[in-house]
């Protein structure tokens, strides 16, 4: 196995309220691990310390390690030559609810090439490649200045998750992707994240046992803020 995340000795804490537990364990490179568990046993924890999301939150504390495989090097993401702009282009993000952006559909795709300061002239050909990957492109490419809060559900995600492939992450974290879609916008997705596999290795919370069987490679339970 060709890992591509490290996890070592992983401690987490809301205030005095510890929600990971000593977590150690490494994910393969250019495959989907669902991670599994009952509700409020850290699985969204765990996600957002790989990309440092929990940073934002007041009051919360952590402690281990956390390297990433890339490049042909071993980076700790809380090493301080690790900036954060760097990590969230390289670590990607979907969650439950989709979050498209209060703008044009076109602009929900350019903004993370403008504030990763890529040239102008490149973006249409950027967005028009992001939303094919995402199996979108046909459904809005004669719309691209509505208000992309206007899509459907499952279009939405799509958009979200064409969003977070734009700049071309090497891992994507997907926190319950589909649980707020119909079976039919959730297998459009399912679809899509299999089609991705070779581009990014993925993170996939989700408490639906059947979807797991259907999409992942790898299985992971959490339990109380302990993963096996």
């Amino acid at each position: 196995m060709k890992k591509i995340i490290e996890i070592k000795n992983l401690s987490f804490y809301y205030g005095k309220q510890q929600i990971l537990d000593n977590i150690s364990a490494e994910f393969a490179a250019s495959a989907i691990t669902a991670i599994t568990g009952p509700s409020g046993s850290g699985k969204s924890t765990f996600l957002m310390t790989i990309n440092r999301l929990w940073e934002e939150l007041n009051g919360a504390t952590m402690s281990g390690r956390v390297s990433l495989f890339l490049d042909h090097e071993k980076l700790d993401i809380y090493g301080r030559d690790v900036s954060l702009s760097w990590l969230r282009r390289k670590v990607g993000m979907v969650f439950q609810i989709p979050n498209p952006l209060p703008m044009s559909i076109y602009r929900n795709l350019a903004l993370p090439l403008r504030m990763a300061g890529l040239p102008k002239e490149n973006f249409g050909q950027k967005v028009e490649t992001a939303l094919k990957q995402a199996f979108l492109w046909p459904e809005v490419k004669d719309r691209l200045r509505d208000d992309a809060r206007t899509l459907s559900g499952g279009q939405q995600q799509r958009l979200c998750i064409a969003r977070a492939m734009i700049l071309e992450p090497a891992i994507l974290l997907l926190d319950e992707p589909t649980s707020s879609l119909d079976e039919k916008a959730a297998r459009e997705i399912e679809s899509l994240l299999l089609t991705l596999k070779d581009q990014c290795t993925q993170l996939m919370v989700s408490h639906d046992q059947a979807q797991v069987k259907r999409v992942a490679d790898e299985v992971m339970e959490m339990v109380a803020g302990r993963m096996s």
